[in-house]
């Protein structure tokens, strides 16, 4: 898989992120992946991982990323910056937050690490 494939699974992804699809994003995972986030901790195992967007998806039910570009990086890798806003319903406030986050790929192109970052100081 090229580099460009890669890119094409990171904006797949962010799609389905912003159409909550929740059931086609789970299968994107490899089973022993791993999800580390500056804003909501570490998750090991797809299982985990898919537990944690249920319940993120459930707390901002109106999430959506801006994304303006996608970059290749190293080992089966993409990032990019974003700007996720959306609406916090155990607080009723709005959330606007910016981040950079990074998906490595499995050879076969399952998602096998994310990292979300948040923005420098």
């Amino acid at each position: 898989m090229d580099n460009r494939s890669f890119t094409e699974l990171a904006k797949n992804y962010v799609t389905l992120s912003n159409h909550h699809q929740l059931d086609l994003i789970k299968p994107l995972f490899a089973a022993d992946a791993t999800y580390y986030s500056e804003f909501f901790g570490e998750y090991r195992g797809s299982a985990a991982i898919h537990e944690m967007m249920l319940r993120f998806f459930s707390r901002f039910p109106d999430a959506h990323w801006d994304v303006p570009g996608y970059r290749e990086i190293e080992n089966n890798g993409v990032e990019f910056d974003f700007k996720m806003s959306g609406s916090d319903a155990e607080s009723g406030e709005k959330v606007n937050r910016c981040g950079l986050e990074k998906i490595y790929f499995t050879a076969e192109g399952l998602i096998r690490h994310i990292v979300v970052l948040k923005p420098e100081k």
